[in-house]
């Protein structure tokens, strides 16, 4: 059982890193759908008529940094920043709360504070470690004093319910183990596979459900008295019918298990799937006893998302492989862009500018693409923001139309509010070198209710052999002493000015598609890299 905390439980702020980073605002590994930095003025709401611009970008920041984890910044931006700070870590921390999504809605002004005060309701998506995700809306109040705007802090904020008389618990219920198998019948457990511990705990055993139970409770503060059940996750266990047969592989999971030791300790995840049919062959997460970030983490893919973009460029003929498109070092688009470390390419082709992973070019490429083009592309041919049926609980990505020109820019580069994980990337890798999208399953039987159309076969042509080339001469070299036709991309994800970027790369190789974030890992193909090279010289033909 996890009661709702009094004290906080805080960290020394962390100074910004030197490292260079390309000078976007980008949204937080935490997913947060409303960042702050992009509420400089440059929101929704930007050039309308209605509440104060500033007030909106205060809230904002606010619910990013929250998310983000920054609680001593988000507490900084109330009007009672000490009693803010102990309120938000007690309720992430005691209801096993990792990586929230908030969301900001349209606000509203206060008719009678003469423009003084602003409402900024919010969705909260809070994922509860191993149980599901508890999804609410609430409001923020802010109030202009002094000349600045602060979010007017009280309790209901958090959550509408929450209040000095009351508070949640969460209280989970053990159950027994999933028994289950891989797709050769042998034995899995979390003994043998450590990151197949949260795995197997989200294990649907029929369509009533199954896995753990758990509940948030609304109790009375003193006397701890049941007021009301806010979330409840999982169902009663059937009878045992036998183990669960997965699409999982023993030996591709020990491969990714052991793989991911060359992230450095460092958080990271990775996912190998067939490319032919989606089944899922490895999910592995370090920590591997912590939260499932291979299959529902939220991250911003960086350039690996390049693959996307330039699927939906190729589609239209807007671009062709050998068409000069130029690579400044920078490119201003109301906020300065950049590549990593600042490198440029005169000239190039959009075939370099691929396999460079050059930002400016592909930002240079945006008015080719309608607003949103981009996510229709995404989910029309790579399934991305569909539901997905995988047989756990996962996040099936967003790619939400811009909502101005900063944030397109930063959408064709797989920054701003694109979000996706190891296991959607590894998909949209199987999909660009297949041609057809098959939704990804960990189960055998699972339900598929996606509505996709296949790849023109020119499209899928140019793309296999632009990942080809990122191997063979482009930032994908980590791959190169792979026998073989291995094609790859790498990816460099910005986080925020007090996080290093993370690390991305994805690969195919042998009819299986693999894709691995490591967090903070500065570049993909430093920290990714050398991931996925292990993996793919130690796992098994299939």
């Amino acid at each position: 059982m996890h009661t709702f905390p009094d004290l906080p439980r805080t960290g020394p702020r962390r100074r910004p890193r030197t490292a260079v980073k390309a000078l976007v605002a980008v949204t937080t590994v935490a997913a947060v759908a409303v960042g702050g930095a992009w509420g400089a003025g440059l929101g929704p709401f930007a050039g309308e008529s209605g509440p104060d611009p500033e007030a909106v970008a205060e809230a904002r920041a606010f619910l990013a940094d929250w998310a983000a984890g920054r609680l001593p910044d988000a507490a900084a931006r109330t009007t009672g920043p000490d009693r803010a700070q102990e309120v938000l870590s007690s309720f992430t921390a005691g209801l096993d709360i990792e990586k929230p999504v908030l969301t900001a809605g349209k606000p509203v002004e206060d008719e009678e504070s003469d423009g003084r005060a602003v409402t900024v309701p919010y969705t909260a998506r809070m994922p509860v470690t191993g149980l599901g995700t508890w999804t609410y809306t609430a409001e923020l109040p802010l109030r202009k004093r002094g000349g600045e705007w602060k979010v007017d802090w009280r309790l209901s904020l958090v959550h509408p319910r929450l209040s000095g008389t009351e508070k949640f618990r969460l209280e989970r219920e053990e159950a027994e183990p999933v028994r289950a198998n891989d797709r050769d019948g042998r034995t899995l457990s979390a003994a043998a596979h450590p990151s197949l511990g949260p795995v197997l705990a989200q294990l649907d055993r029929s369509t009533d459900g199954g896995g753990p139970r758990g509940a948030v409770l609304l109790v009375d503060r003193v006397t701890g008295e049941v007021r009301r059940t806010e979330a409840s996750f999982g169902s009663r266990m059937p009878e045992d019918e036998g183990p669960v047969r997965t699409t999982l592989d023993a030996r591709w999971q020990s491969a990714a298990e052991q793989a991911l030791k060359k992230a450095g300790g460092k958080n990271a995840a990775l996912v190998a799937l067939r490319v032919d049919d989606g089944q899922i062959l490895a999910v592995a997460n370090s920590p591997a006893d912590g939260f499932n970030r291979a299959v529902s983490g939220t991250y911003a893919p960086g350039s690996t998302w390049k693959i996307v973009t330039s699927g939906a460029l190729l589609l239209k003929d807007a671009v062709a492989p050998d068409d000069v498109v130029d690579c400044p070092r920078y490119l201003t688009v109301g906020k300065r862009f950049q590549n990593v470390e600042t490198s440029a390419h005169p000239g190039a082709t959009f075939r370099k500018a691929f396999t460079e992973s050059c930002n400016t070019a592909f930002i240079g490429l945006r008015g080719r693409l309608g607003d949103g083009e981009l996510g229709d592309v995404a989910r029309t041919y790579f399934g991305v923001g569909q539901t997905w049926h995988v047989g756990i609980p996962s996040y099936d990505g967003s790619v939400p139309e811009p909502r101005d020109a900063t944030e397109k820019a930063a959408s064709m580069i797989g920054q701003g509010r694109v979000q996706a994980n190891p296991l959607i990337m590894a998909s949209v890798t199987a999909t660009a070198v297949s041609g057809r999208f098959h939704q990804p399953a960990l189960v055998e039987g699972t339900e598929d209710t996606t509505d996709t159309e296949p790849l023109p076969p020119r499209v899928v042509t140019q793309l296999r052999t632009l990942l080809r080339a990122t191997v063979t001469e482009g930032t994908a070299r980590a791959l190169a002493p792979l026998a073989g036709e291995v094609g790859g991309k790498t990816g460099t994800a910005e986080v925020s000015d007090e996080q290093e970027n993370n690390g991305w790369m994805v690969a195919h190789r042998d009819g299986v598609a693999v894709a691995c974030v490591v967090e903070e890992g500065v570049t993909g193909g430093g920290s990714a890299g050398p991931v996925l090279h292990a993996l793919l010289s130690a796992a098994p033909s299939s």
